[in-house]
């Protein structure tokens, strides 16, 4: 199977059988962020106990890059630091705007996971803001709930 189909298929796959996607009950910070320009949107809620990601949950419409990226993004952040999800987010960001030439290393591809799938997509910048939706609100969200609880 091609590389790219098999990304494709992973893309898909998040799509259709997503992860995470249930607002939980208990949070320290939840955010709407939405794309003006093709109106995808995710709420994002999330709870950090002791320096880490405990809980992340998110409701959302939109294509199927801005929701399979959620997906991929809350099942690899869920049980991290927090300052390793926030690491993870800028690694998602530089390959999101690589323009399809990143240079990543094997452990960056580890640590990426499925979000490598997302690769693809750095090749067109109108779907780039689709991809980074989510990370963008879980950076958000974290950023506020670990200041709160300074």
């Amino acid at each position: 199977m091609p590389l790219e189909s098999m990304y494709q298929q992973i893309i898909l796959d998040h799509y259709k059988h997503p992860q995470h996607r249930e607002l939980p009950e208990a949070f320290d910070a939840e955010v709407h962020h939405v794309n003006p320009t093709c109106g995808d949107e995710v709420t994002l809620r999330v709870a950090v106990k002791d320096g880490a990601i405990a809980d992340l949950g998110w409701e959302g419409e939109g294509c199927s890059i801005s929701q399979a990226s959620t997906s991929v993004m809350s099942g690899l952040v869920v049980g991290k630091p927090v300052d390793e999800a926030l690491a993870l987010q800028a690694k998602f960001l530089a390959l999101m705007q690589s323009q399809g030439k990143a240079e990543l290393t094997d452990a960056d591809e580890d640590e990426l996971d499925d979000a490598i799938a997302f690769e693809g997509v750095s090749k067109y910048p109108a779907r780039v803001k689709c991809a980074l939706l989510g990370w963008m609100a879980m950076k958000s969200a974290v950023t506020e709930a670990a200041g709160e609880q300074a």
